[in-house]
């Protein structure tokens, strides 16, 4: 078993990179805003290192990698649920962050679910009825209860924009520290687009 890699990023594509460790490359699948991240470090020529999930199949043998341990244990809780395998646990940790998959979860909200590719009502139910007691278990490290309804609404707002849930909940919370105590939805929204934008031209 590969628990983790770390070495210098030879090369990327869709969805994947390649980690040369000690001369030897390993192909690893990674997640869409894992594959952005570490581009910007292959332009800094720096080290990289991945958690990484080996699947073992009888004619093949991937590798999964993330960034941080908690993708890879949403990996591995996700992968573990009937009929979600690993491409469709990718394109969901691709789509969207811990914290909102596990509110989408815990609220029985299938439509937040179902805007990820791979994944229909039917996934939606079954995500639902078989994670249920596991996000609940999450809830209180990720302060589920706690995050302002503000931040939600403009996390909403900027997904209806054609975002996805991780780019908005990402800008949000890089623009969040500057806007005060109390930022209205509109103050927030205004906000995350010139990060975005900000991205987008850099």
């Amino acid at each position: 078993m590969i628990a983790h890699l770390s070495g210098e990023l030879a090369s990327t594509g869709e969805r994947w990179v390649v980690i040369d460790v000690g001369g030897v490359g390993y192909r690893v699948q990674v997640t869409e805003p894992a594959l952005a991240s570490l581009k910007q470090t292959q332009e800094t020529r720096g080290r990289v290192m991945l958690h990484t999930h080996m699947a073992v199949r009888d004619d093949d043998i991937q590798l999964f990698g993330f960034l941080y341990p908690g993708e890879l244990e949403l990996f591995t809780i996700l992968i573990g649920v009937s009929g979600i395998g690993p491409q469709i646990a990718m394109n969901i940790l691709s789509r969207i962050s811990f914290e909102e998959f596990a509110l989408a979860v815990l609220n029985d909200d299938e439509k937040v679910l179902t805007r990820i590719p791979g994944i229909g009502p039917k996934s939606a139910k079954r995500l639902i009825l078989e994670l249920k007691e596991k996000m609940k278990k999450h809830a209180a490290t990720l302060s589920l209860d706690r995050r302002p309804a503000e931040v939600c609404d403009a996390a909403s707002a900027l997904v209806s924009l054609g975002f996805s849930a991780h780019e908005a909940q990402e800008a949000i919370d890089a623009v969040l520290p500057g806007l005060g105590d109390a930022p209205t939805v509109q103050a927030l929204i205004r906000a995350a687009l010139a990060s975005l934008r900000g991205r987008g031209s850099a």
